[in-house]
Formats: C-alpha cells, sequence, structure tokens
C-alpha cells in the first residue's frame, strides 16, 4: 500500500514538473519578448491582406525570435479573421501577445502627411502615393472625373484649389476618395466665414483668392514679406481692367517649368492662362497656393503700384513702380543682367 502511494506521489510529481514546463513554454510564447526592431518600427497592412501576408512582412522587416509562437497566439486570438490595415508602430522587444494585441485593436500610427512646391494635378497624386495607400492613378482618374467632383463644387480643372500645402494627419490605409473627402474637409475649415467675408471685400470669390494667390506665390515664394504688395499691385491691374501680364501663368500655359526668362514670341502663345493677352485672371491655379499666399491676397497690401520687375542682382527681390517710364529702366537692367548671364 505505502509502495502505491509512493508510485502515485512520483507520478504526480512528474506530471506537475510536466505541466511546469509546459506551462512555463506556453507563458513564454505569449509574453515573452519575441519581435525586435531592424530597421523600422512600422509594420504596414494593406486593406485585406490575410494573416500569410501579415506573417511575411514581420519576418521581412523584423526579427522574430519564435515565428511558431507569434502563430500560436495569433491564433487563440483569432486574428487571422481580424486583420485590420494600416501603419502600426512597433516596440523593441515585443511580446507575442502584445503585438496581436495591438493589430487585432486596429490602434494604427497617423502619418503625417505634406506636400508642397507642386505645379500640378499629378505631381500631388505620386507626392501623396509615396505617403499613404493610394495609387496615384487611381487618384488622378478621381481628379479628373467631373461628376465626383460635383460635390465639392470643383471641376478636373480648379480642383488643385482644394489641396492647401501643409501638413495633416491622415491613416495610412485611407483610400483615394476617403483622401479627397478628407482635404475637402480642411479646406471648408481653412476658409472660414471671416475669410469669406475679406474675399467678399474685394470682389473675390474663395476660388479666385486661390488662383491670385498662386500667381503671388509663383512670383515670389523666397521672400514671403513681399507678397502682399505683389498681391495689391495684381489688384490694382484687376481694378483698372489692365492684363495681369505674368510671367508664371505663361509658363504654366506653356508647360515647360524649366524657363528661366520670358521672350516676346512666347507672349503669343495661345491659352486661357497667358495673362498677357488675356484680361482678368486665368482659369485655375497655377500652382497649389501655401495659407501664406492665400493670407497676403486676403490681407493685400493698399499700394499705388502697378508694375514690378526683378532686381538685376539676381537676389529674388523686386523693383516695385507706380510709372511705365521707372518700368522701362527696371526693365531694361533686367535683361542686360540676364545677357550677361547667358540665361536665354
Amino acid at each position: 500500500m505505502k509502495k502505491s502511494i509512493k508510485i502515485l506521489l512520483a507520478a504526480f510529481l512528474v506530471a506537475g514538473i510536466i505541466a511546469g514546463i509546459l506551462g512555463f513554454r506556453i507563458y513564454q510564447k505569449i509574453y515573452s519578448a519575441n519581435v525586435f526592431i531592424k530597421d523600422t518600427e512600422y509594420l504596414y497592412i494593406k486593406n485585406g491582406a490575410d494573416f500569410q501576408t501579415v506573417l511575411d512582412s514581420l519576418r521581412k522587416n523584423f526579427d522574430v525570435k519564435d515565428p511558431d509562437g507569434l502563430e500560436f497566439v495569433a491564433e487563440r486570438k483569432n486574428y487571422p479573421s481580424k486583420i485590420k490595415g494600416g501603419r502600426y508602430k512597433l516596440s523593441d522587444k515585443m511580446s507575442n501577445n502584445a503585438l496581436i494585441n495591438l493589430l487585432r485593436s486596429g490602434n494604427q500610427a497617423e502619418v503625417h502627411l505634406s506636400f508642397n512646391n507642386l505645379r500640378t494635378i499629378k505631381q500631388l497624386c505620386s507626392r501623396i502615393s509615396e505617403q499613404i495607400d493610394v495609387d496615384s492613378n487611381m487618384l488622378f482618374d478621381l481628379l479628373q472625373n467631373d461628376k465626383f467632383l460635383e460635390k465639392y463644387g470643383f471641376t478636373p480643372q480648379t480642383c488643385n484649389a482644394m489641396f492647401i500645402p501643409d501638413t495633416y494627419d491622415f491613416y495610412w490605409n485611407t483610400n483615394e476618395e476617403k483622401f479627397i473627402d478628407k482635404m475637402y474637409s480642411y479646406y471648408q475649415k481653412f476658409w472660414t466665414d471671416e475669410r469669406k467675408q475679406k474675399a467678399a471685400k474685394i470682389n473675390l470669390s474663395p476660388l479666385e483668392v486661390s488662383i491670385l494667390a498662386s500667381i503671388v506665390q509663383m512670383e515670389q515664394a523666397r521672400f514671403k514679406d513681399e507678397q502682399p504688395t505683389i498681391a495689391g499691385l495684381y489688384i490694382n491691374r484687376l481694378r483698372i481692367g489692365m492684363p495681369l501680364q505674368s510671367c508664371p501663368t505663361l509658363i504654366y500655359a506653356i508647360g515647360d517649368f524649366s524657363i528661366r526668362r520670358v521672350t516676346g514670341k512666347m507672349l503669343e502663345f495661345d491659352s486661357p492662362y497667358n495673362t498677357y493677352k488675356n484680361l482678368g485672371l486665368p482659369p485655375s491655379p497655377i500652382c497649389f497656393p501655401e495659407k501664406g499666399a492665400i493670407e497676403a491676397v486676403l490681407d493685400y497690401d493698399r499700394n499705388d503700384y502697378i508694375y514690378m520687375c526683378a532686381k538685376s542682382d539676381f537676389s529674388g527681390r523686386h523693383f516695385f513702380s507706380k510709372s511705365y517710364e521707372d518700368q522701362k529702366l527696371h526693365a531694361r537692367d533686367y535683361q542686360k543682367a540676364l545677357d550677361k548671364q547667358g540665361i536665354k
């Protein structure tokens, strides 16, 4: 009888040891450090990705010590059926439990999306696709779709006014339509009642303000203190019915942004964007005007200037004149400087 008890106790002891070992191994699979940072701390999961794709991405971009343990925990938490796309920020030495909890939660890290110094919608689409998971061609197609843009009050020609350069928070897995929706909401927030009232006082719509701001920005992107002066000059021209005669609009019309010198032959280029031949504003912005340029138009400098000319020292600043005689003198000096530099 005593011998049987000893055998039974020994069996219980062995079973306890085995259970302890198994329990410790399971604990390690769940809670021990398993995912280590290599070159990046972000895991990107596309919308609609399957579990195998997530595993492959983890193994490729992170040092996963126990892949089997990761799968074990994921399956126990039913993660394969609850995959949520996004950009997730992982911590070094993350446990399988912490990782799967993060991915199941969908608590992704936002992207601080930014864009500036762009001229065309195609450039915008390309820049956006580099930062969030949108297809540049699909985004471009939407922005060329008249029917789609109707709800925003824009056309393919004018929709660039909707995108005001800045830094915006987006989820990485935002699709093309949601991106446009959110940018439109940012556009609406920017155009407050106060800004709309300022625009109305100078007889311009928000779109027309953006168009003029784009010209101001292309005339002077370096020295922002000149922008209100330039805006005032162009508003003076609009009021007296004088052509804007802006070189940046003509360069935009031609489509060659490498042009450094506008020549007489170019002035005859047939386009509604040629403000040497056409009165008033061009049909749409010639770039994506920044907030500062828009504010420069809304709070333009009340001056009497009609003419401007780049300084011949190539500093990037301008001479401003009230008379054509002064303008001719400044223009002559600038043309001589261009000739001396061999700029044709």
